[in-house]
């Protein structure tokens, strides 16, 4: 078994020649069998152990278990033990993700801090077909189908290609002992209920499933690799990134709408899955101002457009300025610097840059989101104007509109950030100073598609 683990480490080209692997080793068979394999074959490791405080005694004996392992070997050993409930209760999750989380945020802490360019984790065949199944159950797209990767990140799982058995007959040759979680039986779990019981039933049917499975996921993953390039550049076709919001053009995403695989994998890192996909399709051919909310995103129909956001671009933000050193510390703001004002001083046209007269402004000024109410006079109109009007008569969506921030001196709006100046902060033939501002991309409006 040796010759096929590093036999599938080179086809897999999963570690360099100089690479220091961190293993994640929980005590149990596969884990236990993966650090031997590296041990055996020379790999330069260290070994980790997560103790989730679950099993009272047992968690205790496990770690022991793993910590003389790493000692009787001479490799650096790294534990930690953490209060796996409360993490779940705080964070409002299950146990088994509190789990992960926990895990997988040590593991990387351990590794930038010991020079770990690697972390091993000791999933086998068997844990690839039942993540198949599982995501076949609950629905998924290509993706989910093409099973665990051998490689992803920094993470890699050098056992994908040994089976349950295989790892219990290595096991009983070498005498390499292990710990035996009680709760791998229990088929309250998902996955040991496909485990102990779907599996089974499918051998009945086909005895080769295993092979048969794992071969149909490493089909999936090629056919993945072709759906991706397509998507990606269907995307890039028919959508705009400006940085802060997302825009698709419906007149060019209708020809898809009655192909929902291509709708979900378009959609699928906002937060859509299947079981929205006809809410979206709703929303897409719905009137302007409809929204559907994914729980990670928003998306909203906006006349031609549907405008993607994420929940974070909804935050309330404000910035107070005391002085021109200050701008440069304001994600809204590129640039900002006062200049005289000459026979020969041009103002551009630009929206993103405000040329206002600096004698009228008085410090501390104040960068903030508009709110209901908020007035000011357009630049060339003598008369005041609400801002909700204006974003009207502008058409703003609704985007536009929910992420548009303004700049006010004593209460008064000189400037809707990236659109248009008030009249009365205006550069005239009496002033003599300017403070130019320029907006930062992502405080600029939607570059609506042609």
């Amino acid at each position: 078994m040796v010759g096929e683990f590093k036999k599938y480490i080179s086809e897999n080209n999963l570690i360099g020649s100089k690479e220091r692997i961190l293993l994640g080793v929980s005590g149990g068979i596969d884990s236990m069998v993966m650090a031997h394999l590296f041990l055996t074959a020379g790999y330069n490791t260290g070994i980790a152990h997560c103790n989730f405080s679950l099993r009272n005694e047992e968690s205790d004996q496990d770690e022991d278990l793993v910590r003389q392992f790493a000692v009787e070997n001479k490799l650096p050993f790294y534990t930690v033990k953490f209060d796996t409930p409360l993490h779940a209760g705080s964070s409002g999750i299950s146990i088994q993700m509190a789990a992960r989380e926990l895990r997988y945020n040590w593991f990387e802490k351990v590794m930038n801090e010991n020079g770990f360019g690697l972390l091993a984790v000791a999933h086998n065949l068997n844990d690839n077909i039942e993540t198949l199944i599982i995501n076949l159950t609950r629905g998924t797209g290509i993706a989910g189908l093409s099973g665990i990767k051998p490689l992803n990140n920094r993470i890699i799982r050098p056992l994908l290609f040994a089976t349950r058995t295989d790892i219990e007959n290595y096991c009983r040759q070498t005498g390499i002992t292990y710990r035996e979680d009680s709760s791998n039986k229990d088929t309250k779990y998902t996955r040991n209920k496909i485990r102990h019981k779907i599996i089974p039933v499918l051998k009945q049917i086909n005895p080769s499933i295993e092979t048969t499975l794992n071969e149909t996921a490493e089909r999936f993953a090629g056919i993945n690799e072709i759906v991706n390039e397509y998507i990606s550049n269907l995307r890039h076709r028919i959508s705009h990134d400006n940085g802060s919001l997302i825009s698709y053009n419906i007149e060019l995403l209708n020809p898809y709408l009655h192909n929902k695989t291509i709708l979900f994998e378009l959609f699928k890192p906002f937060g859509i899955g299947s079981v929205m996909l006809n809410e979206l399709i709703r929303l897409i051919e719905g009137k302007t101002g409809g929204q559907v909310f994914t729980g990670s995103h928003r998306i909203v129909k906006n006349r031609n457009e549907i405008i993607i956001s994420s929940d974070e671009n909804m935050a309330d933000i404000s910035h107070t300025v005391e002085n021109i050193l200050d701008f440069f510390n304001i994600p809204q703001i590129e640039s900002a610097y006062y200049t005289d004002v000459t026979s020969s001083f041009e103002i551009s046209s630009d929206p993103s840059v405000a040329y206002v007269d600096s004698d009228k402004l008085k410090f501390p000024l104040t960068l903030r989101k508009w709110k209901s109410g908020d007035r000011f006079h357009p630049l060339g109109m003598r008369q005041q104007k609400k801002l909700s009007d204006y974003f009207i008569d502008s058409k703003f969506s609704l985007f536009e509109k929910e992420n548009k921030f303004v700049m006010e001196s004593e209460g008064q709006i000189f400037w809707i950030i990236g659109d248009r100046i008030d009249d009365r902060f205006k550069i005239s033939s009496f002033t003599k100073r300017a403070l130019i501002i320029t907006a930062a991309k992502k405080a600029m409006k939607i570059i609506p598609l042609k």
